[in-house]
């Protein structure tokens, strides 16, 4: 090979973002704690990059957050304001690359949604023309169309509902499990049981960390601990002020094919998987009264009784009939409450730790649609020592204000 032909490739290969930094970066060692479908996604996508990348967890794969989460992939009207919903959007169309890519357990379709308000549905109008303004695929559609996209769906008085073409839903759990089995393939080595307990500096530098099973060299932590609520004061030194809330998920047994898209209907959201399992969500969440607070006590994710349990899943079930009456024969295969990891703005949290540079911050709602994009945003920050102009208003460092976005 010439020298001319050679400098063209380096040439070509840095201007791919294959060059230096690519070397670079193989000799960056991260931990990231938690493995969840975000710590997931960005091991991934490190060791997609030839980092060396390890991933710890108290328990183990998907065993918090991500197993109790609706999963709903979508850059709906409460992605607000349109900077973050830019945001969203451009993960909804990864999220499409990274399923064929890794044949990820996703369900395309879109979703009908909406309110038994006729004022609340004047407002979800206003909603749709300002998605569709803001290149989302949505539109307000009539009863004879929802009655062709919805045969086994009863609308009730509602004469029109949201269609969101572009939306879809994943299996969250199998996702995070195939995401961290790509990421081994590519080098990466996941420990479970593994807790996080300290971190080793030198003179401010990370040099690694200390754990359940031993001390691991690192020298970057990733911090995709979804809701523990006191992780970023203990491991960067950064006060995450959230308002994390339980929901209960369902999942029934497998069922013949009932519903195609998914249903946000007043007081219930429901989706039906490739394998027929039923996923049933709360919209408004478990009664606010001494009972539930005492229940909810220690953030548990399992209810105390079973019987209990089957009481909670048996009223959402009833609800969900009410709209779907096909669902009427389903069996209740689990019930889990979710602890949604939810920073006080309702935005998520990423970026280095103003105290501790070296220990990254990866917090969020809307953990499973964000998680393809954050997984490449968090790769590149790290290994290429990027600051992306695209997470500046979602640093940790800023200015949180409570605000209710849906």
């Amino acid at each position: 090979m010439n020298r001319r032909l050679l400098l063209k490739l380096i040439a070509a290969a840095t201007v791919a973002g294959c060059g230096p930094k690519f070397s670079d970066s193989r000799k960056l060692h991260v931990v990231v704690a938690g493995a969840g479908i975000i710590g997931a996604s960005i091991a991934y996508h490190l060791a997609k990059s030839g980092a060396t990348v390890t991933v710890i967890d108290k328990e183990g794969p998907a065993s918090h957050a991500s197993r109790g989460t609706f999963a709903w992939i979508n850059a709906t009207w409460a992605k607000t304001p349109r900077s973050y919903h830019a945001l969203n959007q451009e993960s909804v169309a990864n999220w499409k690359d990274l399923h064929r890519s890794l044949n990820l357990p996703v369900r395309w379709g879109g979703s009908l949604e909406w309110f038994d308000d006729e004022s609340r549905q004047e407002k979800l109008d206003d909603q749709i023309a300002e998605q569709f303004a803001w290149g989302e695929r949505a539109r307000m559609v009539d009863a004879a169309e929802l009655a062709v996209l919805e045969p086994n769906v009863d609308f009730g008085a509602a004469n029109r509902a949201a269609f969101s073409e572009n939306d879809g839903t994943v299996d969250p759990v199998l996702a995070t499990h195939l995401l961290l089995a790509a990421a081994q393939e590519l080098g990466a080595v996941v420990k479970y049981p593994c807790e996080l307990s300290d971190v080793s500096l030198s003179k401010g530098k990370l040099m690694g960390v200390e754990t359940s099973l031993g001390s691991i060299k690192a020298d970057k932590l990733v911090l995709a601990t979804g809701a523990a609520p006191d992780a970023g004061l203990r491991f960067a030194e950064s006060d995450i002020p959230q308002r994390s809330t339980p929901g209960v998920i369902v999942t029934t047994k497998p069922m013949a094919p009932c519903i195609n898209r998914i249903i946000a209907a007043p007081g219930i959201h429901m989706h039906q998987r490739d394998d027929g399992r039923l996923v049933i969500g709360e919209q408004e969440g478990a009664p606010k009264n001494e009972a539930h607070a005492l229940r909810l006590e220690g953030r548990p994710n399992d209810f105390p009784e079973q019987f209990i349990a089957d009481q909670h899943a048996g009223r959402m079930l009833e609800v969900a009939k009410r709209f779907a009456p096909c669902t009427g024969g389903a069996e209740i295969e689990s019930v889990h409450i979710g602890w949604r990891p939810l920073p006080l703005d309702g935005h998520p949290v990423l970026g280095a730790s103003p105290a501790r540079p070296d220990v990254y911050l990866a917090v969020m709602h809307s953990g499973v649609t964000l998680a393809p994009l954050v997984g490449q945003l968090v790769d590149r920050e790290l290994t290429q020592d990027l600051a992306i102009e695209q997470l500046q208003e979602f640093r940790p460092g800023r200015d949180f204000e409570l605000k209710k976005r849906y």
